[in-house]
Parts: structure tokens; C-alpha cells; sequence
């Protein structure tokens, strides 16, 4: 989230908060959503005017000049299309996860959370649009590398020619056994169990031996599911766990991780290296899409407009 943190600053918030009460001039989201009509289409999903009013009031919180209804228009178009893709994708970004993100934003600008509403909704935005605008700034980068893996595959001629320009020697790569254990939080109970599940979870971390021994743990704590991941190429790692997996010897796991299902870790059954066909594919698809993250724009952009020149845009 700390990029989520760079939003809006802690003076730009203290200054909001220094406002004085609403006064009788400023317009009440129910009487703007009552005079609201639809601004554009994106695919057959309406943007309305009050949305674009609400997110030209975000813009001007966070200090962004210029023409602010065009803006907040071009940025709820963008929002709109990345909403769709990650339906596409499958990427659903829990309330719980939305709501820590939110928390850990106030706490994070030495605010309470309804000091944080009361912050937004002084400005003409509300923290249920702000909460909206989390989701997408959590699932999109998901989005975004389902689309670019599934999209942008090498074909067999694709990996011979890669092969051959450096001296026909196939790349490797590290093939991980692994099993994930989750220590779930059920929605709405993350504030009252996440401590207790973050000391249960390193508890069992404590006694972990080997993956053999998972089961049987497991099999004594509450709410605790252990799925087997099987065999998992490093390129194909999520990036949540990549780095924390790569540091792990085999027969260890990983730190837990609060995740929008509870507290999680990975344990590292056995790792060797792998070198044939498919992973040769994996291994230069891994280094296009590194090449890709560290070019100028990104793979996202490249997504973004890829998905504007697909898209049915109508402004009315």
C-alpha cells in the first residue's frame, strides 16, 4: 500500500480537516445522485455525471490540475475498462482486503477511518468511491499479468529461434514442490482474529518439519486448509510469494502473509532444476514481461490502450 499512501498527502488532508462544517451552499450526494444522467458508455457500462463530479473532487484532493471533469471522465473510462478485464481474468479483490487497505491508508495519514470519511466527504468524494478506487489499484496489476501470460505465449518456432541466437543452449529454471497453508479469517472477523491467527500461523511455521508432517499439524487447529500446489516453475510463481519462495530452502516455509483469506505461508517441499522445451518458453516469456515492467510505460499501459481501442466508447 505504499503507493496507495502517495494518493494524497498528509497537509493536503490536514487542510481539508481544517475546513469548517459543511455549509448549506455544498451539495448533498443524495440530491447529486438524484440529478445525475449518464456521461458515457464503456461497453455497455454507464459513467455517470455524478460519478465524474465525485472523481473531479478526488483529483482536486489530490492536488491534480487542469481540466478535472476531463480528466476525472478519461480516469473512470480507464477504471471501467480495468473493472472488466479483471472479470475477465477472474481477479476478486475481497471487502476485507479493501477495507485493511483503507484502514492501513488512515493509520498510514495518522487518521481514525471516520476521520478519513469525514476527510472525503468534506471534498465532494465518498469513502465508498475511494474504497472502489482500492480494488481496482489492488486487482488490475493481477489483471494485467493474466492477460500478458495468456496473450503472449512463445510458439516452439518462437523458442528455437530465442535458443539458437544465443548458441542453441536452453535456459533453466528452478522447479518448486509446494503446499499453501491458510489460516482463514471468515468475512468481517479480521479484526477480531488476525492477531490470533498471525500467532497461530508462526506457531506452526515453529514446527514445521516437512511437508509430509503439513496434514497432521494442520489436522489439530481450527479453520486451517492446506492445499497442495504441486510442481511450480519459478517464472510461473504469483508475485506475492515469488521472492519469499526463492529465499526458502526446500524443507522450510516461507513468513506468513496476511492475504484477503487470512494469514497464509508457503512450504518449499523440494526444488530442482528443470531444463527442456517448456521451461525454455517460461524462462524467455519471464524475461519479456521483466523487459516489459521495465520499459517506460509497462505492460500495463500497453494493456490499457490495447483495451481502448478494443472498447465501445459513446459520450453523450
Amino acid at each position: 500500500m505504499a503507493r496507495m499512501t502517495t494518493l494524497m498527502t498528509r497537509g493536503v488532508l490536514v487542510a481539508i480537516l481544517g475546513l469548517t462544517t459543511l455549509g448549506s451552499t455544498m451539495v448533498m450526494p443524495e440530491r447529486a445522485a438524484a440529478a445525475s444522467s449518464i456521461a458515457v458508455v464503456v461497453n455497455g457500462e454507464p459513467i455517470t455525471t455524478y460519478q465524474i463530479r465525485q472523481r473531479a473532487a478526488f483529483l482536486k484532493l489530490r492536488r491534480v490540475g487542469g481540466n478535472t471533469t476531463q480528466k476525472a471522465t478519461d480516469e473512470l473510462i480507464d477504471e471501467a475498462l480495468k473493472k472488466q478485464e479483471m472479470r475477465r481474468q477472474r481477479v476478486s479483490i475481497p471487502d476485507d482486503a479493501v477495507n485493511a487497505a483503507y484502514a492501513n491508508f488512515a493509520k498510514g495519514n495518522k487518521l481514525t477511518e471516520a476521520q478519513l470519511a469525514q476527510v472525503l466527504s468534506r471534498a465532494g468524494f465518498s469513502p465508498d468511491g475511494f474504497k472502489d478506487y482500492i480494488r481496482v489499484q489492488m486487482g488490475w496489476g493481477q489483471a494485467v499479468q493474466k492477460r500478458v501470460r495468456a496473450t503472449e505465449r512463445l510458439s516452439e518456432q518462437d523458442v528455437v529461434q530465442r535458443m539458437l541466437a544465443q548458441g542453441g543452449k536452453k535456459p533453466t529454471t528452478t522447479e518448486y514442490t509446494l503446499q499453501q497453508v491458510i489460516f482463514v479469517i471468515p468475512d468481517g472477523q479480521r479484526g477480531a482474529l488476525l492477531g490470533n491467527r498471525k500467532r497461530e500461523a508462526e506457531a506452526m511455521r515453529a514446527r514445521f518439519q516437512s511437508c509430509d508432517s503439513t496434514y497432521q499439524i494442520a489436522g489439530g487447529l481450527r479453520d486451517v486448509t492446506v492445499r497442495d500446489l504441486g510442481r511450480v516453475a519459478q517464472p510461473e510463481l504469483p508475485g506475492l510469494w515469488k521472492d519469499a519462495v526463492m529465499q526458502t530452502s526446500p524443507g522450510r516455509t516461507t513468513p506468513a502473509k496476511e492475504t484477503e483469506r487470512g494469514v497464509e505461508f508457503i512450504a518449499v517441499c523440494q526444488a530442482r532444476k528443470i531444463s527442456d522445451d517448456k521451461a525454455a518458453a517460461m524462462v524467455f516469456q519471464a524475461r519479456d514481461l521483466e523487459a516489459l515492467n521495465d520499459s517506460e510505460k509497462g505492460p500495463d499501459a500497453k494493456v490499457l490502450a490495447d483495451l481502448r481501442k478494443e472498447a465501445q466508447i459513446i459520450r453523450k
